[in-house]
């Protein structure tokens, strides 16, 4: 195997485990990494989108074992961000990806260090099992959704990405989700956004599938194992790790927006 073969196989790995850790799918990740390794454009792109979909899947489930998703937040975003994930996706082909980048990148600092300085998870009461307990929905708590589920999927089209960086951080922060329950539902809607994301660019001819093929065999042990250690993780604890990532996450899209 050459290092063009084993490079996409390290990087499902390490995006893996993160994706698993933290509730995405790691498509977001994995571009940068992908491009900086000397693969070229739309194979950086989009090949992860359909790489990481088994990982994503596998931690999902383990998410799913712990009774952790909240299926009304599943089927909502589901039901808005597939449509909006297909609208964007055709709209790749005319519009830009850096200034989104620019902008995601953003969003994504500003919940990195919401979540560092001021955590949510230390005022939520945790069963003696260690998870939390559910607490009452949010005013216009639909409404929140439908718009959270919207955004993301939009931004998961046109950049090719299964949306998890910003549904994860959303969950958490706009419907008052426990930090696990956040990224059970994360990971959930993202092995789902995928999958019109992937078809649309498959459709273009954009995806080289033995590089997406390499990530998801990295990426379905790591993120299975980022998952099962994430549920037995302090939520409190999680929160601040998760805080951090977002930070560092955010800045090297920035970083890389500006290539």
């Amino acid at each position: 195997m050459t290092w063009q073969h084993i490079s996409p196989i390290l990087v499902g790995i390490f995006v893996g485990f993160l994706g698993g850790l933290f509730g995405k799918g790691g498509s977001a990740v994995a571009t940068p990494l992908l491009s900086l390794i000397g693969f070229p454009g739309f194979v950086a792109v989009v090949s992860p989108l359909p790489g990481t979909v088994p990982g994503t899947l596998a931690a999902s489930l383990q998410y799913w074992d712990s009774h952790l998703l909240d299926w009304k937040i599943f089927w909502w975003s589901v039901g808005v961000g597939v449509p909006a994930t297909i609208i964007g996706a055709l709209l790749s082909k005319v519009t830009g990806a850096g200034p989104l980048l620019v902008i995601t990148a953003l969003l994504v600092v500003g919940f990195g260090i919401s979540f560092l300085f001021w955590p949510s998870q230390k005022r939520v009461i945790e069963s003696s099992a260690g998870m939390p307990e559910k607490r009452s929905r949010p005013s216009h708590w639909t409404f929140r959704l439908v718009t959270v589920a919207c955004g993301a999927g939009l931004l998961s089209g046109l950049l090719a990405n299964s949306g998890g960086f910003l549904l994860a951080p959303s969950y958490a922060r706009f419907l008052k989700q426990p930090i696990k329950r956040a990224f059970a539902c994360s990971l959930a809607v993202s092995s789902v956004l995928a999958i019109p994301g992937t078809i649309v660019h498959a459709y273009l001819g954009h995806v080289d599938w033995l590089v997406a093929g390499l990530i998801a065999l990295g990426s379905v042990p790591s993120s299975y194992a980022g998952a099962s250690v994430a549920i037995r993780t302090r939520s409190a604890r999680l929160e601040r790790l998760y805080g951090l990532m977002l930070t560092a996450l955010g800045i090297f899209f920035l970083v890389y927006g500006e290539r």
